[in-house]
């Protein structure tokens, strides 16, 4: 940040009275411009005939990591709950129509700044198709699930709570909500398929 948003004046970094960690501070106004960590929020869309759960993963159309496998998310919009926005990204990235269930997974995320939020939903019919953000929508059992090209670690911990959930499910258990830190990755290879 070089500018302050409220008058336009230079903003330096520095710790401001009664704070104890560096902060964008306008030497104009006094404005302290915090900035706070994303929010990503998005959803686990399963078809259950009965046999085996299948989930819904869209293939990236965009950077980062294009062309690999993901759940349906995004970036929460202002004036929309993590519910909603979870829905909503479901919708542009996979044309899906969901009922939304509980939140599912809590993925802090620190090296990018991020939080991931998963809820679990049920697709509401089979009438999907990609959005502009995927190259492809695909319906997954758990043995098919492409897991050497899935696109984050979030992603991945997700799939695995879920499968693993569903399993003590069928047995009468019950989903619960995970919640897991992802570290910074070694290196993620690129795409070459």
């Amino acid at each position: 940040m070089k500018f302050c948003s409220e008058c336009a004046h230079p903003v330096s970094l520095k710790i401001p009275p009664d704070d104890n960690r560096e902060r964008f501070v306008c030497e104009n106004c006094g404005i302290v411009h915090y900035e706070n960590p994303k929010m990503v929020v998005g959803s686990i869309p399963v078809w259950d005939d009965g046999d085996q759960p299948c989930v819904l993963l869209c293939r990236r159309a965009i950077e980062p990591r294009h062309g690999y496998w993901t759940l349906p998310a995004g970036f929460m919009e202002n004036g929309e709950t993590t519910s909603d926005g979870a829905a909503r990204e479901t919708f542009e990235e996979a044309g899906a129509r969901v009922r939304m269930h509980e939140l599912f997974s809590v993925l802090n995320v620190p090296h990018v700044h991020q939080v991931h939020l998963f809820y679990r939903a049920t697709l509401l019919d089979l009438d999907y198709t990609a959005g502009v953000e995927s190259l492809e929508v695909k319906m997954f059992s758990e043995k098919n699930i492409p897991w050497s090209e899935i696109a984050f670690p979030t992603v991945s911990n997700t799939l695995r709570f879920f499968f693993a959930d569903h399993a003590r499910v069928r047995e009468g258990g019950a989903y619960g909500l995970h919640l897991h830190d992802i570290g910074r990755p070694e290196r993620l290879e690129p795409y070459r398929g």
